[in-house]
């Protein structure tokens, strides 16, 4: 900063009436935080209006706290530079960092505009396989509102000030100690099926932020994956899906807890 011309380094200066200041704003954040990164993306399907990607473990979708770069969005950034013009880069939902599986993404503000409304309107149908702790006997739906836990403001919770939010689940497979449910949301809210399975006594196994210690140590991350996607296409008005097989260290659990015949 300078004052009338001279240089000042002192933050807490008083300044007065009349002075005259000038501010260097050096680089902004965004420049870093939202750069090109050459970075490899499993894209499902790609047209002009929309791109769906597998994402895999590990990868955080948008920088934040902690995360300034090496997310989705600057993969984004580096395969279609005219994101840079899109807020968010196109993205318009999103997994947890180490939830695998489907997200799309508009390649236009036409079709954001027309997502976002979709998932206002509930017709994304979004389908998510877990595997959780104990027997869960029969399907089911939670449906109970989600907010900031009162005490833990980095965790969500079951509070009733929350926002709405229902998860339906049906039973897959009984497994040894655990049960491999397909998990469909109706809404979207942050750590949604973690928080609700966590709510009915059926942590997701692998979640250290939900589940209990001997759960949370049962896998190397919490175990959903986002396994089929639809949607009207914004463009075409087609209803479209898209579907991808679990990872390999998913089918790997389940297959590791299968029950012999």
């Amino acid at each position: 900063m300078r004052v009338d011309g001279k240089d000042c380094d002192d933050a807490r200066r008083r300044t007065f009436s009349g002075e005259r200041l000038e501010l260097d704003p050096g680089s902004s954040p965004a420049d870093t935080v939202h750069a090109p990164q050459d970075i490899p993306l499993d894209v499902i399907f790609e047209d002009d209006t929309l791109l769906v990607i597998n994402k895999p473990a590990g990868m955080v979708v948008h920088p934040g706290n902690g995360v300034p770069d090496g997310t989705l969005l600057n993969a984004l950034l580096h395969r279609l530079p005219e994101l840079a013009t899109v807020p968010r880069a196109g993205i318009v939902h999103r997994l947890d960092k180490d939830t695998t599986g489907l997200l799309v993404v508009a390649r236009t503000l036409e079709a954001q505009t027309d997502l976002v409304r979709q998932l206002q309107a509930r017709t994304v149908s979004r389908r998510y396989i877990a595997v959780v702790a104990g027997q869960v006997r029969a399907d089911g739906v939670v449906d109970a509102p989600i907010g900031r836990h009162p005490v833990q403001r980095t965790r969500m919770a079951v509070v009733a000030t929350g926002k709405p939010a229902r998860t339906h689940y049906f039973v897959r497979e009984h497994l040894r100690g655990a049960t491999c449910v397909e998990c469909r949301l109706e809404t979207g809210r942050t750590h949604q099926i973690r928080v609700h399975m966590a709510s009915i006594g059926h942590s997701l196994l692998g979640d250290d932020t939900y589940a209990p210690r001997q759960v949370a140590e049962a896998f190397s991350r919490q175990a959903l994956h986002a396994w089929r996607l639809g949607l009207i296409h914004p463009r075409t008005g087609a209803e479209v899906s898209w579907e991808v097989p679990l990872p390999a260290d998913l089918a790997g659990l389940i297959e590791s807890l299968r029950i012999a015949p």
